[in-house]
């Protein structure tokens, strides 16, 4: 099973009405294919009173195996659907790599 496919399926704990797991990876100074970096787009009425340093929190709990392994980085994006729908349904871009050298 794939980094993404794991990710996906744990974060299926916080019964989220909208989950993207998007692999950046490719983005970065890292092998081919490689499954390092990922950007997580979670709507979910759970997050419904919870500040975003926990909803971070929770995230990282579910997924700390991965974190503690393959994955370098994690850009999170935890909404309530309410949230959600007032920022229009998108969610920020993620930075350009400044590569390996911090060039």
């Amino acid at each position: 099973m794939s980094i993404q496919a794991i990710i996906e399926d744990k974060l299926q704990a916080l019964e989220p009405t909208l989950l993207s797991v998007e692999n950046e990876s490719h983005r970065h100074n890292v092998p081919a294919n490689s499954e390092t970096h990922f950007k997580v787009t979670l709507v979910s009425p759970r997050f419904e009173g919870i500040m975003p340093v926990k909803r971070h929190q929770q995230i990282y709990a579910l997924l700390a195996d991965e974190l503690d392994g393959p994955v370098h980085a994690l850009a999170l994006h935890p909404y309530t659907p309410a949230e959600w729908e007032a920022r229009g349904g998108t969610r920020p871009d993620s930075p350009d790599c400044r590569g390996g050298s911090g060039s």
